[in-house]
């Protein structure tokens, strides 16, 4: 699975240049990637092992896969790309140097759009402390993933400017628990961030200054815990009012498909762009101090 179309509603491809995780809050407890990666080690799929997603177990189970780097260079038909489904690119065991890699993969692929998630928002944020530094890793980084490479494939080659125009940068924020992920979010320099409220396992209070897009899904599964409409709604009513565009994924259950995805009548597909207001117009390739 390092990289595929997907099933994902908000997303037409991953890639997974990572693999492997551990769980850090109560949305992990039933996370889709933990239960699926067993199954993938017993079908012989590299770089994924029958361990549980533990602290203990992250060293075995957190893997890079440098040949895996270039396979959006490799895509001629642009998507948007969630990067790392099956993994956290910013686990405390994946190294900055690897991180700089997958940066300047995107960097050179500037066909697609890349969405990067995570629940170590804080990582992202000191990943990012000294833009222009950070931005010479890349560009060294750029320099030795581009050897090989048609130049067909891949462009114009420019120095990175950070943000880079084409990824969108998130983090995971399934109840009131963890709401001060936002705050690391917002010092990250993006040109979209946006929120997954999934699995949303709670009521959330949300300040979504600087936020452009939020996405909320219910958790799928066995052991899922159910979700509330009306937690649903305060959530779209607060994305409506900071001007962010609202996603709804999905009720979840069982049977998440059958479940659905229509909130009051309609489905929401809300993307960043599309249905901004103040948002829209804020500069934001600087991070919040």
């Amino acid at each position: 699975m390092s990289s595929t179309n997907t099933a994902i509603e908000w997303t037409d491809a991953t890639w997974n240049p990572v693999t492997g995780c551990s769980k850090v809050s109560e949305g992990c407890r039933n996370c889709y990637a933990a239960a699926l990666a067993p199954r993938l080690a017993a079908m012989g799929q590299d770089g994924y092992t029958d361990l549980p997603w533990t602290k203990k177990n992250a060293t075995k189970n957190v893997k890079m896969h440098t040949e895996k780097l270039d396979t959006p260079l490799r895509w001629t038909k642009p998507r948007r790309i969630f990067v790392n489904s099956m993994s956290d690119l910013f686990h405390e065991l994946v190294p900055f140097e690897f991180v700089d890699r997958v940066f300047a993969v995107m960097a050179l692929a500037t066909r697609h759009t890349f969405q990067v998630l995570t629940k170590r928002p804080e990582r992202m944020a000191k990943y990012f402390e000294s833009l222009d530094a950070r931005a010479l890793h890349i560009e060294a980084a750029m320099s030795e993933i581009r050897t090989g490479i048609p130049s067909a494939k891949l462009g114009t080659i420019q120095p990175p400017a950070l943000p880079l125009p084409n990824a969108w940068l998130g983090t995971s924020v399934e109840d009131d628990r963890v709401r001060q992920r936002i705050d690391y979010l917002r010092r990250v320099p993006a040109v979209v961030r946006f929120l997954s409220c999934e699995p949303l396992i709670g009521p959330l209070h949300l300040d979504l200054e600087d936020i452009h897009w939020v996405i909320v899904g219910g958790e799928s599964g066995r052991g899922h815990r159910p979700i509330e409409a009306q937690w649903v709604r305060d959530i779209r009513t607060q994305a409506e009012e900071a001007g962010a565009a609202f996603f709804f994924k999905q009720w979840g259950g069982t049977k998440p498909k059958v479940g659905g995805r229509t909130l009051d009548g309609r489905t929401w597909d809300e993307m960043p762009g599309a249905s901004q207001t103040h948002n829209e117009q804020r500069e934001v390739a600087s991070p919040v101090r």
